[in-house]
């Protein structure tokens, strides 16, 4: 029946939409500063989700930053950092900045890293200034600054950068520490100064990459196109006008579902071993006549219910490990929820149809009787 295809189908495309939203619309080029800075460079930084906006005046080695990012929780810290003579975090010159407890204003601190065990406040081994901080309505905080960059590292023309993350901060300023996921480790480079350029001191990137592909394909597949497909087979076969579309849009979706796991797994995770089952079940599928049907309903439908829920625990088990920025959990989660309010709306029409039904063939039996089908005939001779 079209009415509830077209449903399932609008609804989904919306719930993708939303998967995929946060990947694209928070890019540096489509950022506002509400003091209306412009910078002539920003970029896409590699990890946690930070963006950094930059100019540069060679002829007084001043860079003026604007550093984007979100806590890795509410009431968290950012930072930006310029290592002189690493290129870890480690004994970097540090911007912090996090909203004050007391007054829930944005405020930047300059931190000394001396070692990952001595982080204190502390004023920064070159000059500074025009330092300040700012909250957006999404949770994430911006950092300001203009820096006299070193004579040594502006001959070269590069600087070793590192941002972070993290979950807390002190009454007395002490920082959280932060997670320890690839991330987090990943969060450093090169900053090009004179051709607006960062790159990767490592190549943690491209399987960060690897990973986080792996990661949306799998969401996807396993996470929403196989519950899809459930939903289809589930509640469109109930409108008789619906077959034999409603298999080949189940199959449309399980199939599909398979192929992107399939590319999910190629890109050297591992993949459930569930997928051999759902090829198997496509392809001995009996009859509705055959004597084996009723078997084959029981081991399908409850091996492709056990898929759904593997893969939904799965999704978020890549979430845990994985640690991407927490709109994507956000999202995901949004998706699922549409999905199941599919479901009961679905679950609710179709038990009206079903009933309907019956009470249609009810009727016509009785009426069938009273029309002399029910009477006894006389014996004839």
């Amino acid at each position: 029946m079209a009415p509830p295809s077209l449903l399932i189908l609008v609804l989904t495309y919306c719930a993708l939409a939303l998967l995929i939203s946060p990947a694209v619309s928070l890019t540096c080029s489509s950022q506002k500063f509400t003091k209306n800075e412009v910078y002539p460079n920003c970029l896409d930084l590699p990890s946690l989700s930070s963006y950094l906006h930059f100019s540069y005046d060679a002829s007084n080695t001043t860079l003026s930053v604007a550093f984007i990012a979100t806590p890795s929780k509410s009431g968290g810290w950012i930072a930006w950092a310029i290592n002189p003579k690493a290129t870890g975090m480690a004994g970097s010159q540090s911007l912090v900045a996090y909203k004050n407890s007391s007054t829930g204003v944005a405020v930047v601190h300059t931190y000394d890293v001396s070692s990952y065990g001595s982080i204190v406040p502390k004023e920064l081994s070159f000059e500074t200034w025009d330092r300040s901080a700012e909250s957006g309505s999404d949770g994430s905080l911006a950092i300001f600054a203009k820096i006299k960059v070193p004579a040594d590292l502006a001959a070269k023309g590069t600087v070793n950068q590192v941002w972070q993350v993290g979950p807390s901060v002190g009454e007395d300023g002490t920082l959280g520490k932060h997670d320890f996921a690839a991330a987090n480790l990943q969060s450093k480079g090169t900053l090009d100064l004179k051709n607006g350029q960062s790159s990767s001191s490592s190549g943690g990137d491209s399987r960060l990459k690897k990973k986080n592909i792996h990661g949306i394909l799998n969401a996807v597949s396993w996470g929403i196109l196989f519950p899809l497909g459930v939903i289809i087979a589930r509640y469109m076969r109930t409108f008789e006008s619906a077959d034999p579309a409603w298999f080949y849009l189940h199959v449309f979706c399980q199939l599909s579902a398979y192929a992107i796991g399939a590319a999910g797994w190629g890109t050297g995770l591992k993949l459930g071993s569930e997928s051999s089952g759902i090829i198997f079940a496509l392809f001995l599928r009996p009859k509705k006549e055959h004597k084996y049907r009723f078997y084959w309903n029981i081991y399908h439908h409850s091996f492709g219910y056990a898929i759904i829920i593997l893969g939904i625990i799965n999704v978020y088990k890549g979430f845990s490990i994985l640690s991407p920025a927490h709109k994507w959990k956000s999202a995901y989660t949004i998706v699922i929820i549409v999905l199941g309010g599919i479901a009961l709306l679905l679950e609710a029409i179709t038990w009206i149809v079903v009933l309907k039904r019956k009470s249609g063939k009810s009727t016509k039996a009785y009426d069938g009787y009273n029309n002399g089908q029910g009477r006894q005939q006389p014996l004839s001779m």
